[in-house]
């Protein structure tokens, strides 16, 4: 018995999208949430990235300036420079977390403010047709 071609070709796309959606269901997955520390470390490694992104920015402006410089100096034709602001160094890392709430401030409800309805009146009101 022969199996026609486009058949095993319906097939092994059909098994293969079966896969895919099954993979697709299982990424959705909800995870927990972090604990209290991990979410600390999160933040930490969140603030070291940051600065050593502004690190890796003021580098590059001093050596921005230092070829620039170098190229003033030995081109015969190089315009004067223009003003640009200087290199801000950020200094060294410093990580202070950020303070935590109380749990009767977190959980402290809201200031009275605009009423959600009206009060309840027996008054009619003015703008009410009459009949």
């Amino acid at each position: 018995m022969t199996v026609h071609p486009t058949f095993l070709a319906r097939l092994s796309s059909a098994l293969a999208g079966g896969l895919l959606m099954g993979l697709s269901l299982t990424a959705q997955a909800k995870l927990p949430p972090p604990s209290p520390e991990a979410a600390a470390k999160a933040a930490e490694a969140a603030a070291k990235s940051a600065h050593a992104a502004k690190v890796d920015n003021y580098k590059l402006c001093l050596y921005q300036d230092k070829a620039a410089a170098h190229y003033r100096k030995t081109a015969k034709d190089a315009k004067p420079a223009t003003t640009t602001p200087a290199c801000a160094d950020p200094g060294p890392f410093v990580y202070t977390p950020p303070a935590d709430k109380p749990a009767e401030a977190a959980a402290a409800p809201s200031s009275a403010g605009v009423a959600a309805s009206p009060p309840s009146t027996k008054a009619p009101s003015a703008s009410a047709p009459k009949s």
